[in-house]
């Protein structure tokens, strides 16, 4: 097995840890599953800066910019896989445009 495949099956089955646990905070523990969804990004937004700073730093506008960017091409990755899996099921796969309950971005919440 090569060096690449076995980064790629550690992160699939780290990825697949997460969800278990989110899962189970929502499934078990009664969480919300926004909540989680919110506590899981602010998670990994702290782990990406000790990663990237240590407990001692914090990024500056240029790496918070690099890792947004790291963010929404992930996310448009994960989108794209999402739909190729929906179509090769048969399926016809409809996006969401925001999430649900949520005020449109700039909004006013009153």
């Amino acid at each position: 097995m090569s060096e690449k495949q076995k980064q790629i099956d550690a992160h699939n089955q780290a990825t697949a840890e997460f969800i278990g646990m989110a899962n189970t905070m929502v499934n078990e523990k009664g969480f919300d599953m926004k909540l989680v969804s919110a506590a899981l990004m602010a998670a990994s937004g702290v782990y990406a800066t000790f990663t990237a700073a240590g407990n001692q730093g914090f990024l500056a506008p240029g790496g918070v910019d690099r890792v947004t960017d790291m963010y929404k091409k992930n996310l448009a990755y994960i989108q794209q896989r999402k739909k190729e899996e929906l179509e090769a099921q048969g399926l016809e796969p409809k996006p969401v445009a925001e999430m649900q309950d949520d005020p449109p971005a700039g909004g006013n919440e009153s």
